[in-house]
């Protein structure tokens, strides 16, 4: 913390006189001159023996400067600090102190010199802490990491922003406030990278992210410190790159994968039974997903997309195809596709008239595992081989095999067509 003329007074048993002594001190300047003010810059703590410190407007053009304060030398041109200069320092609010003759002004300016050596020694290790910090967030949790941790480090509010300006990651997101309109002026701003401003009382850096197509990242806080935030956004410009790359790994992998389904090889992970999915975009990893000829194919049993029927890992082609059919026909399953298709009057009813209610009932079930019986039985709760002998029955009053794939497909049409 900066030291104020308070700190510095009590530190060297300087008398307080007049004004606001609360400000800190970022300087000290011994001068005698009648106006010193060209030579100011703000903050300093001014130091004089008196020989022009009297004359009219004085201590008003140090306010007007910047002056913190004002450090009066007795001794040697006056035994006491003029009343009429601590009255005029009182109405201003300028911080007067009394410098008695046995304290050199030499040694205020050494004891501000230490404090502002120890405040920026104090700046550094912080950073360097906040560094090491934000880099073992990012080892460890990522770019969520590193946004979480650098608010919690500034003690106020972070949050990642997409190209569109949404909130990806956040800190205190319900402090965050509307920031549309700065995004929009550095989006407009041609090459500019960065801004910072005060918003509510409150410092705002926004810091683009290597491109706007990595986004900006936001922060907020009532200790300003740059050199924290930028070293955030260096890891996180580390981060995104970091996690493009394992992310395009990943897709490269499940589209293998994928490739290996197609082609009947079995992958680990599969539910037993599936559906394949066409969806819009790619899922979360909580169920396995792949893009294939353009498509974001997603293998589970419920999901918000065009569905085949149920298959297993062996069927994943059929089911593939299945979706496609489904999707060029308009419809959300490819169950509902074979209600669709034209059949030739009165085949349905020919087709199933040896067959009873029942038979039909296990016929459909039985086509909807794709002649599967171990799924099929359990579903009709049913042993197995007594669902064989209901098939073998079905065969019979057919007077067809249930091998065949064309029959099979007759009778899923005709099942889905019975009673419309």
């Amino acid at each position: 913390m900066p030291i104020t003329l308070h700190d510095l007074a009590r530190s060297l048993g300087l008398p307080v006189l007049a004004g606001d002594v609360s400000k800190p001190v970022g300087w000290v300047h011994g001068t005698e001159l009648a106006d010193p003010t060209p030579f100011l810059e703000g903050g300093e703590l001014l130091l004089t023996t008196g020989l022009n410190a009297l004359r009219d407007g004085y201590v008003e053009r140090l306010v007007r400067a910047g002056v913190v304060g004002l450090g009066f030398g007795t001794g040697l041109g006056h035994d006491v600090v003029p009343p009429a200069l601590v009255h005029e320092a009182e109405q201003v609010g300028l911080g007067l102190v009394e410098v008695p003759r046995e304290v050199p002004f030499i040694a205020i300016s050494k004891a501000v010199s230490k404090a502002l050596a120890a405040d920026e020694y104090a700046v550094l290790a912080r950073t360097g802490e906040a560094q090491r910090a934000l880099t073992r967030a990012a080892v460890r949790a990522g770019v969520g990491g590193v946004v979480r941790r650098l608010g919690q480090w500034i003690d106020g509010w972070a949050v990642l922003l997409d190209a569109a300006g949404e909130p990806v990651h956040a800190h205190n997101p319900r402090l965050v406030p509307d920031l549309t309109a700065e995004l929009a002026r550095l989006r407009t701003a041609g090459g500019l990278a960065s801004a910072a401003f005060e918003l509510d009382g409150v410092h705002v850096f926004l810091q683009v992210l290597g491109s706007r197509a990595r986004g900006v990242l936001a922060v907020g806080t009532a200790r300003p410190d740059p050199g924290i935030v930028n070293t955030a956004a260096s890891l996180l410009v580390l981060a995104l790159a970091q996690h493009d790359s394992v992310d395009a790994a990943r897709r490269e992998l499940r589209a293998g994968q994928f490739r290996m389904l197609l082609a009947g090889l079995p992958v680990d992970g599969l539910p037993d039974r599936f559906r394949v999915f066409l969806a819009g975009e790619p899922p979360d990893d909580t169920v396995f997903w792949a893009e294939h000829d353009g498509d974001v194919v997603v293998l589970t049993g419920e999901f918000d997309g065009v569905a085949s029927s149920e298959v297993d890992s062996t069927g994943v082609a059929r089911g593939y195809r299945e979706a496609r059919q489904a999707r060029q026909a308009g419809v959300r399953t490819f169950e509902e596709l074979a209600g669709t298709l034209p059949l030739p009057e009165g085949f349905a009813d020919a087709l199933l008239e040896p067959l009873d209610a029942g038979t039909r009932e296990t016929l459909r079930v039985w086509l909807s595992h794709h002649g599967s019986w171990d799924p099929a039985a359990a579903q009709l709760d049913v042993h197995r081989h007594t669902l064989r002998n209901r098939v073998r029955r079905a065969e019979q009053a057919l007077g067809r095999s249930l091998d065949s794939p064309g029959l099979r497909a007759e009778l899923w049409l005709a099942l889905h067509r019975e009673g419309q």
